[in-house]
């Protein structure tokens, strides 16, 4: 999805705080994401954490809920 945003992985690092070694490891799948990783992830690329944690096929995002 990062290549699909034309994004570099400093860029992904830049948006997300998410050290770019350690995007590079949950790119490779030599290491898991974290919640908030996944969550940062799932926003920056307008998606769902369950569509990048492979447990679905929909790529499109659940409905953003509105803040109280």
């Amino acid at each position: 999805m990062r290549k699909e945003k034309g994004l570099t992985q400093l860029q992904v690092q830049m948006k997300t705080g998410i050290d770019q070694s350690d995007y590079s490891k949950i790119e490779r799948g030599v290491r898991y994401p974290t919640v908030e990783q996944l969550c940062a992830l799932a926003v920056l690329f307008g998606t769902s954490m369950d569509y990048l944690a492979e447990l679905t096929d929909e790529k499109t995002p659940y409905p953003i809920r509105e803040k109280a």
